[in-house]
């Protein structure tokens, strides 16, 4: 029985590498370029609409 036991370490050492390189690899959703620019172009509006106060 205690042989057993030392050979189930290694089997669940496997499963979990196994577990772990397939969550690792899986395919990622990306937002994309063009949303990505298309964020980044309404910070800079706003940014722009927050510095049109008077200066001290």
């Amino acid at each position: 029985m205690a042989a057993l036991a030392w050979l189930l370490i290694p089997v669940i050492g496997a499963v979990a590498a196994t577990v772990w390189a397939g969550w690792a690899g899986r395919t990622r959703r990306t937002a994309g370029d063009v949303h990505s620019l298309a964020g980044y172009e309404r910070f800079r509006e706003a940014m722009a609409k927050t510095h049109t106060g008077s200066d001290a």
